[in-house]
């Protein structure tokens, strides 16, 4: 069974923990997490480039010269693609990258991700995170007593703005939801805050 270490907010740690080994103890699946990630960012992609094609590019309605007898190639109009100024042959146009992992895939990734961050050592777990007040200094004395890296990923329970805002100044730092989780993020951190209510979620959610 996966056991982590716990810790108070003050960066104590304050004893360990036994997590499922069907949500964090299992082999990661290098090649669905690739496939997760790759749909990831293709789903970040805005979709938006577009070019002009010759029939959009302005000017070129007319015959730049006779069909026949001036030596030059034949030519209708000097907007073709072959021109300077023409309009682009086969260019981008706004479409949606979007697309849509299978249910078994976008689980299995997850619980990939999970447990590619306690195999490495970079899951830490929280006893409680809770705030009175918006104040930025508190998740950075926190995030600096338990010496966080510079991309740092926090799951909580529920929503709470007191954490979300206080956190979001912090360059590299995240918060997530259990219902939010993605599996760019997972990987893209270097240590992984779960508060402990939130690995009984996960671990009820993926189980």
């Amino acid at each position: 069974m996966a056991t982590v270490s716990t810790f108070d907010m003050t960066g104590k740690q304050t004893g360990t923990m036994d997590l499922a080994d069907a949500v964090f103890g299992i082999t990661p699946n290098a090649t669905v997490l690739h496939s997760a990630v790759v749909n990831y960012l293709a789903n970040q992609r805005q979709g938006t480039q577009s070019t002009l094609t010759r029939s959009e590019v302005s000017g070129g309605g007319k015959k730049p010269w006779r069909q026949k007898g001036t030596g030059h190639a034949r030519q209708g109009s000097t907007r073709a693609p072959q021109w300077t100024h023409g309009g682009i042959a086969l260019g981008p146009k706004p479409r949606s990258y979007n697309y849509v992992l299978p249910k078994k895939v976008r689980r299995l990734a997850l619980k990939s991700a999970f447990s590619s961050k306690v195999l490495a050592g970079e899951m830490l777990v929280l006893d409680s995170l809770s705030m009175d007040e918006i104040k930025t200094k508190t998740v950075a004395t926190m995030l600096g007593a338990l010496n966080a890296g510079k991309k740092v990923l926090m799951v909580l329970p529920e929503k709470n703005d007191n954490v979300i805002l206080s956190a979001r100044n912090i360059p590299g730092v995240k918060t997530a939801q259990v219902n939010t989780l993605n599996v760019y993020d997972i990987l893209n951190c270097d240590t992984f805050i779960v508060v402990k209510d939130a690995v009984a979620q996960i671990e009820e959610v993926y189980a």
